[in-house]
C-alpha cells in the first residue's frame, strides 16, 4: 500500500536521497550534501510544498510544488517542479499517487492551476501527465535566462 503525507523537516534525511536522484536523472553530478541543504532549507521556510510516498515504511517517491501566481488569470497557481519515483517502486501507481496528492493539495488552496515541465526526451512521464488529463502547451514557449 502507497501512503502519501506531506514531508515534514523530519523526512530530510528520506527525501534527500530521492531528490538527489532525481538531479542525477536530468544530469547533475551526485550530491548528497546539496541535496539535504536544499530540501531541508525548503521545507524550514515554507518555500515549498513536498509530499513524500512511502511503501511498507519506505520513501519511494516525492514531489515538490512552489507557489506562484498568475496575472492575466489574477490567481495563485503552483509549479510542480519535482516528481521522482525511485527506480525499483516505478509502475506501482506511485507517481500518480503523488500527482494526486499535488493536484488536492492545490485545489485546498484556492489554486486555479498546477503547471510543469518536463525533458522532451521524458516520454514515460508525457504519457502519465496526459493519461491524468494535463495538457502539453502548444500555444507559449517558454524561455529561461541564466543568471
Amino acid at each position: 500500500m502507497i501512503i502519501v503525507r506531506p514531508a515534514q523537516l523530519a523526512d530530510v534525511p528520506a527525501v534527500a536521497p530521492l531528490f538527489d536522484a532525481y538531479r542525477q536523472f536530468y544530469g547533475k553530478p551526485a550530491d548528497a550534501g546539496l541535496a539535504e541543504r536544499f530540501i531541508s532549507e525548503r521545507l524550514a521556510k515554507g518555500e515549498s510544498a513536498v509530499f513524500v510516498a512511502e511503501k511498507d515504511r519506505q520513501a519511494v517517491g516525492f514531489v515538490q510544488l512552489y507557489p506562484s501566481f498568475s496575472s492575466v488569470s489574477a490567481g495563485r497557481v503552483y509549479v510542480l517542479n519535482d516528481l521522482f519515483v525511485a527506480p525499483e517502486a516505478r509502475r506501482g501507481n506511485v507517481a500518480r499517487a503523488l500527482m494526486h496528492a499535488a493536484a488536492e493539495y492545490a485545489r485546498g488552496k484556492g489554486a486555479l492551476r498546477l503547471s510543469l515541465s518536463t525533458g522532451i526526451n521524458n516520454e514515460k512521464a508525457q504519457a502519465l501527465y496526459e493519461s491524468e488529463g494535463w495538457v502539453r502547451d502548444e500555444q507559449y514557449y517558454h524561455y529561461s535566462l541564466t543568471l
